[in-house]
Formats: structure tokens, sequence, C-alpha cells
């Protein structure tokens, strides 16, 4: 006579080993996710925008100034935004956007982070809400899907620090 629970238990059992893989995969692996907005203009798009996130660098781990990061929006529970980092523990940033008000500089908190959005004018930021607890990151933004034709690989595009060193001190 055949066991009677064998077979769904087994089945039962291999679901819940699948969900649980994708789970983790999803939580601290890569993920993908819907963005749209003016914030980040030029480098992202208002709309029709796909990212590719690396969960690894969740609550700031291995991030560096320049990244783009996903992260939970403090002023408005349950949503996600994505920002650049422009300044990490320890770091001096100018309070206001440069030429705006006053010269203000503050020193980043320990266990926060700086971020603002490359539209200056239409980003709701750090500059708003200040800096940033980096338990609040979800990931750093690595790539950009964007579906031109029919070969996968060219629908990503790699998201690049858009901040660049200065070559020469400004003469003054």
């Amino acid at each position: 006579m055949p066991p009677l629970l064998g077979h769904p238990f087994r089945v039962l059992i291999y679901t819940v080993k699948a969900f649980a893989l994708a789970h983790v995969a999803v939580t601290y692996g890569y993920s993908c996710g819907y963005g749209w907005g003016p914030s980040m203009l030029p480098t992202f798009l208002t709309m029709d925008e796909w990212f590719v996130t690396d969960r690894s660098h969740r609550r700031g781990r291995g991030l560096r100034v320049g990244d783009c990061v996903v992260y939970s929006i403090p002023v408005e529970p349950g949503e996600e935004g994505i920002k650049r980092v422009l300044g990490l523990p320890g770091d001096y940033v100018l309070l206001n956007s440069p030429g705006v008000g006053s010269a203000n500089m503050i020193q980043v908190p320990r266990g926060h982070c700086y971020i603002v959005g490359d539209n200056l004018p239409w980003s709701r930021d750090s500059r708003d809400f200040g800096p940033l607890p980096m338990g609040l990151i979800k990931g750093k933004v690595i790539a950009k899907v964007s579906m031109n034709g029919w070969w996968p690989f060219n629908w990503f595009s790699k998201v690049e620090s858009g901040l660049q060193p200065v070559s020469k001190p400004p003469e003054t």
C-alpha cells in the first residue's frame, strides 16, 4: 500500500522552498522596479523606465559619493524614491542649492547620508527633510532597463556616478 501523505507533502515542501529562495533572492540579491518623476533628469527619464537594484548595498553598505540609491521616503511612509548620494557620514555638504539662500554647510551625522536629485529645482531630498538614515536605504541602482530592440543584452545600461572630480581648483 503506498503512503497516503508522501506525494502531496513533498510537492508542498518543494513549493515552500521555491518561495523562500525567491524571497531571499529579491530581498538580498537583485530586484527590478519602476521609477517616474522629474527629480533625476537628465540621468533618468520622467516615466517608462525600469531599474535594476543591487540589494547587497542595503542600509548603506559599500556606498560611495555619487551612487544612485533606492530609499524609503521618510516623509511619505511606504513610498520609495531614487536619489544620488552627495555626502556620507563626516562629510560637509551645502545645506541649500548652490546660489540659492545662504551658504551654510552641515556635517553629515554618523549613520546618515545626504541625498539629492540631479534636477535640483524639482527634487525633494535631504535639502528638505535633512540627512537620510542609512537604515532607509534599500539598495544601489546599478542599471537602467529600456527595451530597445529584440536583443536582451541591449536592454540594460549601467548607471555610472554622475560626479566628476575637479581637475584643478578654481582661481580666485
